[in-house]
């Protein structure tokens, strides 16, 4: 996603300087005229904004934080932006808002949703923590990535709502992949229930996504599905660890956080999480 993105922004005549820690990932981009850095800060040091995109907490924290390479080594002074895209969990980007107001710099958590397609169409929303006055500055930007930018509140506040978007992420996957299940052992035309049902209270984003695709037996990744498990994982940590007062009891995201991680345990990790229909299929020995 993060690869479609920054195209989104080259072909709106801004000027990108990338880095990769996967250098063979960036070529594509040197072409449509960005500039290649060797390292997180030099990316920070030549820029005013700087995205990132990665796949874990731990690497948002390695690649901000950790070491003289860092991000936050990089970042100029006085007024720089850091906006970090990945899914990652509230708590570490209250951390890097910190350090960078210590730098008189700022930091925007704006983790984003619409899957591979949303990226490549700007068909997204983008959830964003922080200070109100940043985002407003830096809508211009964020809408050429996302046609809904939604200003959630202080520092962490957009991680917080991905993780509310992606219960409903997972649980609708799941209702997908069980009803086309469900429907076919029935004897009845998948794309003929799809069609039916997608106009009726059965309908949603995620079948408009994803539907076609499951039917097509397509599950070239967007988002890997591990990368799904991980969040889910992050979500029921963050339950258990709440203090007394705020617990919140999550029964079905417990639940089916566990059927996505055997779609991992059986290798499947590296599809699109829409392969969770692979582990339905197994259950009902389909």
């Amino acid at each position: 996603m993060g690869g479609a993105m920054a195209s989104r922004l080259l072909s709106a005549g801004y000027s990108l300087t990338i880095y990769a820690r996967n250098a063979s990932k960036a070529q594509p981009f040197l072409s449509q005229g960005a500039h290649l850095a060797d390292s997180p800060a030099t990316v920070a040091h030549a820029c005013d904004i700087v995205f990132t995109m990665l796949g874990r907490a731990k690497d948002v924290r390695e690649t901000v934080l950790s070491g003289n390479d860092c991000i936050l080594s990089g970042l100029k002074p006085n007024g720089s932006v850091l906006v970090d895209h990945t899914n990652s969990n509230s708590e570490l980007a209250k951390e890097i808002f910190a350090a960078a107001r210590k730098k008189n710099c700022w930091a925007v958590d704006a983790p984003v949703s619409g899957g591979d397609e949303g990226a490549r169409t700007g068909n997204m929303a983008i959830f964003a923590g922080g200070d109100s006055s940043v985002v407003n500055w830096l809508l211009p930007l964020l809408k050429i990535l996302g046609n809904k930018v939604t200003y959630m509140g202080s520092a962490g506040s957009g991680h917080t709502c991905k993780m509310g978007s992606q219960i409903m992420v997972g649980a609708n996957l799941l209702g997908l992949s069980e009803g086309l299940v469900f429907s076919g052992q029935a004897g009845l035309d998948k794309a003929r229930w799809l069609e039916a049902v997608r106009h009726g209270g059965g309908g949603s984003r995620v079948e408009e996504l994803f539907a076609r695709r499951i039917v097509d037996g397509d599950f070239r990744p967007g988002g890997f599905a591990e990368y799904l498990v991980k969040d889910l994982a992050m979500i029921v940590g963050f339950v258990e660890g709440a203090n007394d007062e705020e617990v919140v009891v999550l029964p079905g995201t417990a639940l089916f956080k566990e059927l996505f991680t055997g779609l991992v345990a059986a290798g499947e990790g590296k599809l699109s999480a829409h392969a969770v229909i692979n582990v339905i299929r197994r259950i009902n020995g389909v």
